[in-house]
């Protein structure tokens, strides 16, 4: 099943946020190994209204239960560092795709 995950950064976050970058990619890398319990489908930072300050992170990824999500969500290192100030996991029904 396909789930939603929406988390909102604390307010004045983006240094923290650039500061854990990289042990945040390894972490959602670790999706693509064979035996995960959660694979990205797609993901990447949510932005302010100029378009380039990033204010969290939208991702899409697929698991057999919220339950995975959410183990999953509690261990990436943005959420360990405090960077997310909210999460929200929403099962997610695609109906539409249009990458191609």
């Amino acid at each position: 099943m396909l789930f939603v995950v929406h988390c909102l950064d604390h307010a004045g976050k983006v240094e923290d946020r650039l500061a854990h970058y990289d042990a945040h990619k390894s972490y959602l890398a670790q999706t693509n190994e064979a035996g995960a319990a959660v694979a990205s489908v797609i993901s990447g930072p949510l932005l302010a209204s100029d378009h380039e300050t990033m204010i969290g992170s939208l991702f899409i990824v697929e698991a057999d239960s919220e339950q995975d999500v959410q183990a999953f969500n509690r261990a990436d290192p943005f959420n360990v560092a405090g960077i997310w100030e909210s999460v929200e996991i929403h099962p997610f029904n695609m109906r539409v795709d249009n990458r191609r």
